[in-house]
């Protein structure tokens, strides 16, 4: 008999990842961008800052001893008598109430809606692209289809409504090879959340006379 050695091997360890400190984030959807909403914000803070400098510039002529303004004294008077199912009250009331929740909506919406977020790869980098060039990206896709003579494409956030021409070749199918060709494109793009998409062909107008 002959003797067999049997060499024992350590365990392979899995290779390390060395520790960078960012965060990993899988590719996936992402949120709409945030609208910085300037100008709502410049008009209630004009309007605030006005009626704020108007009240305490009466408040001091006041504790100077001069009589307060007709406008304050009119509104105080009107507010002690008025009751408060008076009409222009309600009307007052209601308008109020419609800009509160105006600006309430404004706050708590993103409100960009030209902007269609892209899939994150990185954690740092947030991507977007607007829809117009993503209709003009598809309607020069739409274009390359054989039959096709003109096309419309309108991108939305959730679906992207194309319209094309066809002057020669069956309807059904152009507009199969018009689907197949933009669903390709529509994954190139690499949006977030790629919309759906509807496409119409139909003949040419036949000019009348």
């Amino acid at each position: 008999m002959s003797d067999t050695t049997t060499e024992e091997r350590p365990p392979q360890q899995p290779p390390q990842v060395p520790d960078t400190g960012a965060t990993m984030v899988e590719p996936g959807a992402t949120g709409r961008f945030w609208s910085t909403r300037r100008r709502p914000s410049a008009v209630a803070a004009l309007v605030l800052l006005a009626a704020s400098v108007l009240l305490l510039s009466d408040l001091v002529a006041v504790r100077a001893g001069r009589s307060a303004t007709a406008a304050r004294r009119s509104l105080a008077r009107e507010l002690a008598e008025r009751p408060l199912d008076d009409v222009w009250v309600l009307v007052g009331a209601g308008v109020a109430a419609a800009l509160g929740l105006w600006l309430l909506i404004l706050a708590l919406t993103p409100g960009v809606r030209g902007i269609l977020p892209m899939r994150r790869t990185n954690p740092e980098i947030n991507a977007g692209l607007d829809r117009k060039a993503a209709a003009m990206v598809l309607r020069d896709r739409a274009l390359e289809v054989p039959g096709v003579r003109s096309a419309r494409v309108k991108v939305g956030r959730r679906k992207a409504d194309v319209r094309a021409v066809v002057h020669f070749r069956e309807l059904d199918e152009v507009g199969g090879d018009i689907r197949a060709r933009l669903e390709e494109a529509v994954r190139g793009l690499g949006l977030s959340r790629p919309p759906s998409l509807a496409v119409r062909v139909r003949r040419p107008e036949r000019k009348k006379g």
